[in-house]
């Protein structure tokens, strides 16, 4: 790239760069700053100390939402990579297949209409059905929404292998599921497990629809969170926003690795 043509050239756009990044980051810095404040007033610093992690880890109200959150993520996250993996495979392997592109919109749909609506029609689905638990209905609910955040990365994965793998595969004599499992499943991992991670990044980060179709006992880490900030912003809330962004950096990091690993294999 030319000179000219670079961005990185034009006046002004470090300072303009500086303070984007500035503005995105500062707020969360301001977050782990004070959660290490010793003063329960989250404004005022009076000196370091870690006791609202003590207490945000002793919390067992914090504890258990953070449980019903990782079982409802976990357990939805393997539902809706399943199914994105099966509808992705179908949609890329036959092109000639009747209403393939209205099956696709099916599967992306979610992404098309505004959560609050998704979150209200389950909510009337499940009180006509008379179905009243509540952590199957969060589960049964964010598979739902969650397959289509898994499915794009593993369509964009599918169309991106060459079919020639696959075919040389079953001029050798493999079982269409040996070749799936030896061959064209190790090419398309890196695509899979992006859309694991998203989907389950998305559902452990929802609110709306856990907010209406949770019940007594099954209440998940954003919305503990939401009724904490109702009774008042405090340096243990701090604690757990700052214990949160580690776990994503954590889980970041672990996904950077992946995907260079398998950058350098390819």
């Amino acid at each position: 790239m030319s000179k000219a043509h670079n961005v990185r050239h034009y006046p002004g756009s470090g300072l303009v760069t500086w303070v984007f990044f500035l503005w995105l980051y500062a707020p969360i810095a301001v977050v782990i700053w004070f959660s290490f404040n010793e003063n329960r007033l989250v404004s005022v610093w009076t000196g370091f100390s870690m006791k609202w992690y003590e207490a945000a880890l002793t919390n067992r109200a914090l504890l258990d939402a953070l449980r019903v959150s990782l079982t409802v993520a976990i357990i939805a996250t393997t539902v809706s990579t399943l199914v994105a993996l099966s509808a992705a495979m179908v949609l890329s392997r036959n092109e000639t297949m009747r209403f393939r592109r209205l099956s696709e919109t099916v599967v992306n749909l979610p992404l098309l209409l505004p959560e609050i609506v998704v979150a209200v029609a389950s909510l009337i689905l499940f009180s006509q059905l008379g179905f009243s638990n509540g952590m199957a209905r969060l589960i049964v609910a964010h598979s739902a929404f969650c397959t289509p955040f898994a499915f794009l990365p593993i369509r964009a994965r599918m169309q991106g292998m060459s079919r020639d793998y696959e075919e040389a595969a079953k001029d050798l004599y493999a079982s269409p599921f040996t070749a799936f499992r030896r061959v064209t499943l190790p090419l398309i991992l890196p695509g899979v497990f992006a859309g694991a991670m998203l989907a389950f990044v998305i559902s452990m980060d929802d609110f709306i629809t856990s907010n209406l179709l949770a019940t007594g006992g099954t209440t998940t880490l954003p919305v503990y969170i939401f009724g904490l900030i109702k009774q008042g912003t405090t340096p243990e809330l701090n604690a757990i926003s700052t214990l949160l962004i580690l776990a994503s950096l954590i889980i970041a990091t672990f996904a950077l690795v992946l995907s260079a690993r398998s950058m350098r294999r390819g």
